[in-house]
């Protein structure tokens, strides 16, 4: 475990561990790399290279109050990459993290990337606009910057239940997986989370999702309550060029922890085809 000091004097912490193929993972808004512990164990047990990193801003990295921007986190990634040297990597990133994905795919990877996995993630565009118009109304997210600015311990701890689907009858609840989400979320800087909420939610990725050409695998849950399917996967797996859809009847935004199982299984089947 390790950090390296950006152009811009940040300082992202970052996890190198195992030998063999190269994989990346981008975690999503407001988490840590640890959010992929579930896939981290179960690649390397597999006789894979497993990279993950904390966003600026979030988890172990400095708490740098700049520049939270996609296209910044995008170019944070090329750095590491760039730094460790890595080649023929496959990129995996989850919700933010997907968005993360797709533009450094497009925009930084300069070769470096043999195919990318979009997990619950926000392309092509969250936010309803006129050009978008079922996509997520702007107080939604105006309500979740007021809940991070003012109520961020108990908002954390309350956004749990949908983004596990912990508030669906029957949920098998565990209390230590929210109090993980809590304790990442609680890791990060209230600035960089407020101004990340910009990022996920605003950005547009159509003309990334169109550039891609190397083979991408979009996951998404039917039931994810965080980032709506049908303004999401269902669109960004249309404008890829050679892009693979799997969804999954009932599964929650946070299914990389609670169905770790067949999202690993799938992964893996892609990985290696």
């Amino acid at each position: 475990m390790s950090t390296l000091t950006l152009k811009d004097g940040t300082e992202i912490f970052y996890k190198d561990q195992g030998q063999g193929p190269v994989l990346m993972f981008h975690h999503g808004w407001p988490l840590s790399s640890d959010d992929w512990d579930a896939q981290v164990i179960f690649f390397l047990q597999r006789g894979y290279r497993v990279i993950s990193h904390d966003r600026r801003g979030h988890g172990r990295s400095s708490q740098n109050i700049y520049n939270h921007t996609i296209e910044q986190y995008a170019s944070d990634a090329a750095e590491l990459v760039e730094f460790l040297d890595l080649k023929d990597v496959v990129h995996i990133g989850h919700s933010t993290g997907g968005g993360e994905v797709i533009r450094y795919v497009h925009k930084y990877a300069n070769g470096r990337a043999k195919k990318a996995v979009l997990i619950s993630a926000v392309p092509p565009v969250m936010v309803k606009s006129e050009s978008n118009p079922d996509g997520v109304p702007m107080e939604v997210f105006d309500g979740i910057r007021e809940q991070t600015l003012n109520n961020r311990n108990q908002f954390y701890f309350d956004l749990t239940f949908p983004f596990y689907g912990y508030n669906r009858e029957g949920a098998n609840i565990k209390d230590g997986i929210q109090r993980n989400w809590w304790r990442q979320g609680m890791m990060g800087g209230i600035v960089a989370h407020y101004d990340g909420i910009k990022a996920f939610s605003e950005t547009d990725f159509t003309e990334d999702l169109k550039a891609v050409d190397i083979p991408v695998l979009v996951l998404h849950g039917e039931d994810d309550q965080i980032v709506p399917i049908e303004n999401s996967a269902i669109k960004s797996a249309k404008l890829l060029k050679n892009g693979k859809l799997i969804t999954y009847p009932g599964f929650p935004h946070g299914m990389p922890t609670t169905e770790h199982e067949t999202i690993n299984k799938d992964l893996l089947e892609f990985i290696q085809s």
